[in-house]
């Protein structure tokens, strides 16, 4: 919890609402614009470094309210140059983030929940229970820090930003929507909604409320099998959502948005990497516009998975594209510090006192 419960997060507030409270406080509304503006478009975590306000102002802000802002606990670095970070959050609970450099791209991988409660047997964060959601500024701020990463390591600006960190963006619905329009608001960080990617495990009904908002960010599926008997075996969450629910939401989103899916499919050795496996998948994908992404797999000590030959990968690659499936073979990144799909996790406090890192980030680069 916030050190004073007494204050207000400052950040939960919308503008209209902002205003009404520097009214209340003898203000004028305008100066809770320029707050504003401090808050979102600046990234300012101080009021004290709010330098247009005066310190009267700046005063009865700090006694009303808090900036309950993410800080980075710790950092590891990629021989590929990939960045993993666990984030502290005012609570003390610790999630990670991971800064992806390749040629083309500058990727902020981000979470939206702590912890997670899909239970995907493959990745680490199945095994963790889910604490709590992100709030919008929580999220927010694993890019404002990412990207200050980015700037000071390498030089470059964030291009892209993909929700593929802990826990179910779609089971945290108002509060990722809300981070991504403060992420591309004018008055925010101002980016393109078509660099962001928010990836889910496949709920059916919120994929469909997806399109009735007309949602202009990105969707990627977790898919990793286009057999329910399969899926069922590696996603719970597919018992509740089957691959003919999916195809429906996924058809009516499709409809609502006319934007193209991105379907994510780990390639296991002997379980999902033969033939038909990949005829099972090239017939779902008829359904609507859409590529794939085929992810190499990182063991993690929970399971016993691992991951196809090159071989398999390639030949399952090859049939998608021959049936004139869109398709990418993606090649990890991070994995010597353990930042790579599916590897990272809160371990016992206890154990990891030295490294002091936390939760899990599927650092797919859509």
């Amino acid at each position: 919890m916030n050190a004073n419960n007494s204050k207000i997060d400052i950040r939960s507030l919308s503008l209209e609402a902002l205003q009404q409270h520097f009214t209340n406080l003898g203000e004028k509304s305008f100066r809770a614009k320029q707050v504003y503006e401090w808050l979102w478009k600046k990234s300012c975590f101080s009021f004290e470094d709010m330098s247009n306000i005066s310190k009267e102002l700046r005063k009865k802000l700090d006694e009303n309210f808090a900036i309950n802002n993410v800080v980075i606990n710790n950092s590891q670095f990629s021989a590929d140059k990939t960045i993993k970070n666990s984030f502290k959050l005012h609570d003390t609970h610790l999630i990670e983030g991971v800064l992806i450099p390749t040629t083309e791209r500058m990727t902020a991988c981000v979470s939206s929940q702590v912890g997670c409660s899909l239970t995907c047997k493959f990745c680490a964060t199945g095994y963790m229970d889910r604490k709590r959601n992100l709030n919008p500024d929580e999220i927010y701020d694993q890019v404002v820090l990412l990207s200050q990463q980015a700037q000071q390591n390498y030089g470059i600006p964030l291009t892209n930003i993909v929700y593929m960190g802990m826990g179910e963006p779609l089971l945290n619905y108002a509060n990722v929507l809300k981070s991504i329009e403060r992420i591309t608001a004018e008055d925010g960080l101002g980016m393109a909604a078509k660099r962001i990617t928010v990836s889910t495990a496949g709920i059916a009904k919120m994929i469909k409320k997806l399109g009735d908002d007309e949602v202009r960010f990105n969707l990627a599926l977790s898919l990793h099998a286009a057999n329910d008997i399969k899926r069922n075996e590696i996603m719970p969450i597919n018992e509740q959502n089957s691959l003919k629910a999916l195809a429906e939401a996924l058809k009516y989103y499709y409809s609502k948005t006319k934007n193209a899916v991105t379907y994510e499919y780990i390639v296991f050795n002997n379980f999902n990497d033969e033939l038909q496996d990949a005829v099972e998948l090239a017939k779902f994908c008829k359904h609507i516009p859409c590529k794939v992404n085929i992810i190499e797999y990182n063991p993690i000590s929970f399971a016993d998975f691992t991951n196809a030959g090159e071989d398999k990968i390639d030949a399952f690659a090859a049939y998608l594209r021959k049936q004139g499936v869109i398709t990418n073979v993606r090649r990890s990144r991070g994995k010597d510090i353990d930042a790579a799909c599916g590897q990272l996790a809160v371990k016992d406090k206890a154990k990891e006192e030295v490294k002091n890192t936390a939760p899990v980030v599927q650092a797919l680069v859509s």
